[in-house]
């Protein structure tokens, strides 16, 4: 049997011809089957690598050790798990910032995006302020002006003749409707006495205070919200194409709907007007401190709250507008005070630094909301240029000769500035300061209406300038003159399409430039009515899948898309609403 076990010994793979492999002992089997070393050693013989298996030198590693170390580890002594090693351990220890760059990369560009939020919104700001200021000038310049020729015309039909079955064009109703509007509501604000709303406002307590301004301001966006979908009621059924005379009626209960809007809009701001003066006439100045801190309170109710680019564009409208409504009542405020002080100009700078501080939290509560909504949306700062361009697209697009609103009725609904209130309250608080007696006084009125009027044509020029500039930036110059047709339904889009060009074309001159600023075509009666759309900011909204074809069947025209444009966004409503 020992020679048996010799030869199949010799025979092993990898053996050499004495029967040890690479220097190993050899080993005997005993009657048990266990391995008997040679050396007299108790430990065993580390086992042969087998085909196909790892070989003994590699070791598992499990949590940073391996399997081997182990037991010499457990060996160690106490005194190398030192006081003084652990310190030297925490001082030496380095790590290395390139091993997770993109994420460094990332907090550093939103560090860049923060720093140049406070640019390009005061630079979005100040463009929608202009364009505020512009359709607030133009109730008090130009829409007397076109109420004076639209009455001229009126009276003078006669004379001319009855060449169209319209009596007056449906622009020239509006604005006789807007005229009439102001002077019976501005009547109307001769019955509110001012000085008893000053009294018992400042008779209340200053909780009593703060608690009514924070009502009026959510009251206000109500009626910003409701207001001009009256005053769009009452234009449409007033120039809405009639076939009986009986249905001119409808236009009564309209337009008395609107003179209740307008006078109780009035009438609202002149209660915020009120209590921001008696705020600013305050001894200890305690009611001017809580109006100021009611705007940081805003910041918590919108930087936590889900943003999209449609919902930050509306946030940024109506941060405009309630920017230039602030102004627009500091100016009413110095008014009332100037004129309890008999003009006098020290106590302008009384008032001076109180106008400043209400200015600079405002704007220190813009930037700060909009920088943090930025930040936790993933929100670039080049969507402010793109929220320009927009509203310059507004601007070029009521220029032109197909345009179906009025300019200053489009920064009504874009962003919930109706200028009719403001301008009732404005007219109301100047001609109760300002005494006009003797002919010198009239002449500085004259004056005065004439420097309004150049102020407006020189902003409308330079807003218009700019506004191409935006749009020319924006790559949109083509969307003008390509506009979307909405289809009736029932109706294809192509057929309107074809019909419209055939009744509506862009009239160009002898050098290719398009005209606009000749009056809109009007259309036959039995041409189907079409509301012309743009589509080009669909570029502007956060995209959430791939863009899916849109069938000309009337069918598919009641499932509206999920996803809107920003030309969409027509109403004043709620900034915490997501639209989806």
């Amino acid at each position: 049997m020992a020679g048996v076990a010799d030869a199949a010994a010799a025979a092993a793979p990898g053996s050499g011809g004495d029967g040890r492999r690479g220097g190993a002992p050899e080993q005997q089997d005993s009657g048990r089957g266990e391995p008997k070393t040679l050396w007299g050693s108790s430990e065993p013989r580390p086992p042969t690598a087998g085909p196909g298996q790892p070989s003994p030198q590699q070791r598992t590693e499990t949590l940073g050790f391996y399997e081997s170390d182990r037991g010499r580890k457990k060996k160690r002594s106490l005194s190398d798990l030192s006081l003084l090693r652990f310190i030297s351990a925490e001082l030496t220890r380095g790590y290395f910032l390139e091993h997770n760059e993109a994420k460094y990369t990332e907090r550093r560009e939103r560090v860049y995006t923060c720093m140049r939020i406070p640019k390009e919104l005061e630079k979005l700001m100040f463009f929608g302020i202009f364009l505020c200021l512009d359709a607030f000038l133009y109730v008090f310049t130009l829409l007397p002006l076109r109420v004076f020729l639209a009455m001229f015309r009126f009276i003078t039909l006669p004379c001319y003749g009855l060449r169209d079955r319209r009596l007056l064009q449906p622009a020239q109703v509006c604005d006789i409707l807007k005229g009439v509007i102001l002077v019976i509501c501005y009547f109307m604000m001769h019955y509110v006495d001012y000085s008893m709303m000053y009294h018992l406002i400042r008779g209340q307590s200053v909780i009593k205070l703060y608690i009514i301004y924070n009502m009026l301001e959510v009251a206000d966006r109500l009626f910003s919200s409701f207001g001009q979908d009256i005053l769009d009621a009452l234009y449409w059924t007033a120039t809405e194409p009639k076939e009986r005379k009986r249905a001119h009626i409808g236009v009564i209960p309209h337009f008395f709907m609107a003179v209740l809007y307008v006078f109780l809009h009035a009438i609202l701001i002149m209660v915020q007007a009120t209590t921001l003066n008696v705020a600013f006439n305050s001894h200890n100045k305690s009611l001017l401190t809580i109006m100021m801190s009611n705007n940081f309170v805003e910041i918590k109710g919108s930087v936590f709250k889900k943003f999209e680019k449609n919902n930050l564009f509306q946030m940024s409208n109506s941060d405009i507008k309630e920017r230039f409504t602030n102004y627009v009542l500091l100016l009413i405020v110095c008014l009332r005070n100037m004129e309890q002080f008999s003009w006098n100009p020290d106590h302008l700078w009384v008032l001076f630094p109180d106008v400043c501080m209400v200015v600079a939290s405002e704007i220190a509560v813009d930037i700060v909301k909009h920088a943090f909504i930025t930040k936790f949306n993933d929100i670039t700062a080049d969507v402010y240029s793109e929220y320009r361009a927009s509203l310059a697209f507004d601007l070029v697009s009521s220029r032109q000769k197909n345009a179906y609103t009025d300019y200053s009725d489009s920064v009504s609904r874009r962003m919930g500035f109706i200028p009719l209130p403001l301008a009732v309250l404005l007219i109301r608080v100047v001609t109760s300061s300002i005494k006009v007696q003797g002919v010198l006084a009239y002449v500085c009125v004259v004056l005065f209406y004439c420097g309004l009027i150049s102020l407006k044509v020189l902003n409308s020029i330079v807003l218009l300038g700019k506004s191409c500039q935006y749009v020319k930036e924006a790559k949109m110059e083509e969307k003008l003159f390509n506009p979307v047709l909405t289809a009736t339904p029932g109706k294809p889009a192509g057929k309107q399409q074809s019909m419209f060009k055939s009744n509506q074309g862009i009239s160009t001159d002898e050098n290719g430039s398009t005209s606009v600023t000749s009056q809109p075509v009007h259309q036959k009666e039995n041409t189907p009515s079409l509301l012309v759309t743009s589509n080009s900011d669909q570029f502007l909204t956060t995209p959430d899948g791939e863009e899916k074809d849109i069938s000309q069947d009337s069918s598919e025209l009641k499932h509206r898309s999920s996803k809107k444009d920003l030309l969409e966004i027509d109403r004043f409503t709620i900034c915490g609403n997501r639209i989806d």
